[in-house]
């Protein structure tokens, strides 16, 4: 299926691959987070209020966690090169809409459509998939992931200065739509240099579309039960936005949002049944079985990794600011400049992860990843002002390996637990980091940053918990052709 060398500098068979799409998530996330650099600016334009600016983040998010789903669904259906090229083209719409936006309601809707390219993600672990054998899926999954996600921390360093560039009050304007244009050429060159899969290699699908198949009736209950987090995180995003929050929604419209989001969960359970009645009422041979118990632990790995990642990235500017101007008299700038350190460390880390992974097992190295980002964020609870600053960024970094090597961890496995089905299990997965990123940022709106903190750490350990009851992936995965014939997919 592939090389057995992994050369990185190489760009021909799996490692083009490897760098076409990683360059595709990149693209999607510096379209996703162009707004966050130039949200001053954009605010001063258009005369918003802080309560304002406050709807703008919470919308950035807020339709991510149903799109990772949906994605995960149409790139097992339709593969990763017509889902991802799709993606950046249609996703170049709402970027020109909120680039060009003259009110806030605009800008609002805008920003709520771009959350549909935060799935962009779940593609690329599909693809990746498809083309690395278990031994180096880790790593290719890790630094998919890794430098994709710099697109952020390269939106926040670059449109600044493109925005200076063009000059002029609508100079933001120019910036954020060349990113919506970079995003439809590329989604024509990706188009154009992919196929779903190596030469003679089948993409299994799956045989039904709408929800995962699953091999028990206990786990159908299980599926069940873990899909009902991802409503109500939609349904406290909607809270945020009703008169009891941020007031951009009337209360009528946030009923009405309440109503939409359960009627949505009630036909996603009745997929999830319609999709699995028919082949759960006859016995299914153990080869094919799978266990959702692995889906769910890497669900909630995924939470505590990712979701915390999200929601620290957000208030460590404002958190080191907060805790050394007075003390150490450094500015709001400088602040920023130490907790991006934080986000740098995907670059390194998230590799690192599955690296390690494909080296020395999955349920080892997420075991001892989540450990250290217990003992991270235990420690940066007690950060105070009397701390020398470089040892807190110090401290930082060294929480932030342990967070996103989790994460290359995580998704080091999902490839290997059912191969038709590696884009919805993907999908799953990542909308529980938003969830996490919801959960926390709300927690972190009551209490004090220590105590966030210490929120978190506790949250890990119960995860560390769980992940002692997670399998680690061995022997061959079953996948049945479209001849009938039988395919064995190696795990280790």
């Amino acid at each position: 299926m592939s090389s057995p060398n992994f050369n990185l500098l190489s760009f021909s068979g799996n490692m083009k691959i490897l760098h076409t799409t990683w360059v595709a998530f990149f693209i999607s996330f510096v379209v996703w987070f162009n707004h966050a650099p130039l949200m001053l600016v954009i605010a001063e334009t258009l005369g918003m209020s802080k309560a304002e600016i406050k709807t703008i983040l919470i919308l950035n998010v807020a339709l991510t966690i149903p799109a990772r789903i949906a994605i995960g669904i149409l790139v097992d259906r339709f593969g990763p090169k017509r889902t991802y090229s799709s993606l950046l083209a249609l996703g170049s719409l709402p970027c020109f809409m909120f680039a060009f936006a003259t009110s806030f309601e605009q800008l609002a809707l805008a920003r709520f459509l771009m959350g549909f390219v935060g799935a962009g993600f779940v593609i690329g672990i599909r693809m990746v998939g498809e083309w690395f054998p278990a031994k180096q899926v880790g790593v290719a999954e890790g630094i998919y992931g890794g430098w994709g996600n710099f697109g952020s921390a390269a939106a926040a360093m670059i449109l600044p200065s493109l925005a200076l560039l063009y000059g002029g009050e609508n100079g933001w304007r120019y910036a954020i739509a060349s990113t919506g244009v970079m995003a439809l050429i590329y989604s024509v060159i990706y188009f154009f240099s992919v196929t779903d899969t190596p030469k003679g290699s089948t993409y299994f699908k799956p045989k039904k579309a709408g929800a995962m198949e699953v091999t028990s009736i206990w786990d159908l209950f299980f599926y069940v039960m873990m899909t009902i987090p991802l409503y109500a995180t939609l349904t406290l995003l909607t809270w945020k936005l009703s008169p009891a929050g941020v007031s951009l929604l009337s209360t009528t419209a946030a009923l009405c949002a309440y109503i939409s989001i359960w009627a949505l969960f009630s036909y996603n359970v009745y997929k999830i049944v319609h999709v699995n009645e028919e082949h759960l009422q006859e016995p299914i041979e153990e080869i094919h079985k799978y266990k959702f118990k692995q889906v769910a632990i890497l669900d909630l790995a995924y939470l505590i990794t990712f979701g915390s990642e999200l929601a620290v990235v957000s208030m460590l500017p404002m958190f080191f600011y907060e805790t050394f101007h007075e003390s150490q008299g450094i500015t709001m700038v400088q602040a920023g400049f130490l907790a991006s350190g934080f986000a740098f460390m995907n670059l390194v880390a998230r590799p690192a992860g599955g690296w390690i992974s494909d080296k020395f097992g999955r349920k080892l190295s997420l075991t001892i990843f989540i450990l250290g980002l217990v003992a991270g964020y235990s420690v940066m609870s007690q950060i105070t002002s009397e701390w020398s600053i470089w040892m807190a960024v110090i401290m930082t970094m060294c929480c932030s390996f342990f967070v996103q090597a989790g994460e290359g961890a995580v998704f080091a496995m999902v490839p290997l637990i059912k191969r038709r089905m590696t884009g919805q299990i993907a999908g799953m997965v990542g909308a529980y980091g938003n969830v996490g990123a919801v959960l926390f940022l709300t927690v972190l709106s009551f209490v004090s940053a220590s105590i966030f903190f210490m929120v978190i750490a506790a949250g890990a350990l119960v995860v560390l918990i769980a992940v002692q009851f997670i399998e680690e992936p061995k022997g061959h995965m079953v996948e049945i052709q479209e001849d009938g014939t039988v395919e064995m997919i190696e795990l280790n």
